[in-house]
């Protein structure tokens, strides 16, 4: 069952979850990415070259880009053949050992994202609508921890960014699934500062943010700022940075919101959300917006 970030600490650090360097194919080195990240105010940043044959078999390690108010964790981009539309498979794993074994001789995607679970990796599925990803691939990894529901490189390039109604329907069929926004960042031009993830841990440690990763206390932002949400009888409160919009959407059509200008506050019926989930988008005037992970009532 995932866990709200609000109830704990209160203690929330930036960073972004797939980020590229010249040990794959990204543009840069993995010393400048990280400084790059940390210039920007980031608190955490997560490298995830593409763990392939073509570059060596990467996981790449940034322990020596760790300084006061910035850490990393190991992580990486799986890959395997194939999904049903017979595309190479992209898993995100996150908290890999640095020794994790390449890919095996005839190892699927799913078995080798077992093999990142059980080595203690957060495990992400990524990008759905950017490649064909389809649900029934989705179930064959029924250990995963998260979609990618807000890709910002795959947003700005191609349009296939957004991944909300790819997580909305295994929600709506029980699926207990965290859901995550990141960059997909190679050159650090277009593709970046798009899409974070704000995660609560009382102290920024690898340990304790992946712990909380894995948990879902996170929620995901373009820009926005979720201050809490908390359950109170039949509704929910919201509590935000100055927004147009404040919303609930659950399982089917189930929809309420508040809109109005510079609202940081709403309190919402969830006489409609009483069997299954709900969710929170928070929009300022801009657009942009930030992203609870789902709240399960029963």
């Amino acid at each position: 069952m995932l866990e709200s970030p609000f109830a704990r600490s209160g203690r929330f650090h930036k960073g972004n979850m797939h980020t590229h360097s010249t040990n794959s194919d990204g543009v840069h080195a993995p010393e400048k990415v990280c400084a790059m990240y940390r210039e920007q105010g980031y608190d955490f940043l997560v490298m995830t070259d593409h763990f392939m044959a073509r570059y060596d078999w990467p996981i790449t390690d940034t322990r020596a880009c760790r300084t006061e108010g910035f850490t990393t964790i190991i992580g990486s981009e799986l890959h395997a053949p194939a999904t049903a539309l017979g595309e190479l498979w992209h898993i995100k794993a996150i908290g890999l050992p640095l020794d994790f074994e390449p890919l095996c001789d005839g190892e699927t995607g799913p078995e080798i994202a077992r093999r990142a679970y059980e080595a203690g990796a957060f495990i992400g599925i990524v990008h759905p609508s950017w490649y064909g990803l389809t649900h029934d691939d989705a179930r064959t990894i029924p250990f995963a921890h998260a979609i990618e529901i807000y890709n910002h490189g795959s947003a700005v390039e191609v349009d296939r960014g957004h991944d909300w109604p790819f997580l909305d329907t295994l929600l709506n069929q029980d699926w207990k699934l965290s859901g995550y926004a990141t960059d997909d960042a190679h050159q650090l031009t277009h593709d970046w500062l798009g899409g974070w993830v704000m995660v609560e841990a009382a102290e920024p440690t690898p340990e304790q943010l992946l712990d909380s990763l894995k948990k879902g206390r996170y929620y995901s932002s373009q820009g926005p700022e979720i201050h809490d949400i908390r359950v109170e009888a039949d509704t929910v409160i919201v509590d935000c940075s100055p927004a147009s919009a404040i919303t609930l959407v659950g399982r089917g059509s189930r929809s309420k919101s508040e809109l109005g200008t510079d609202l940081t506050n709403a309190t919402l019926s969830l006489s409609r959300f009483k069997e299954g989930w709900f969710r929170v988008t928070v929009i300022d005037a801009d657009g942009r917006k930030a992203w609870s992970n789902p709240f399960w009532l029963n």
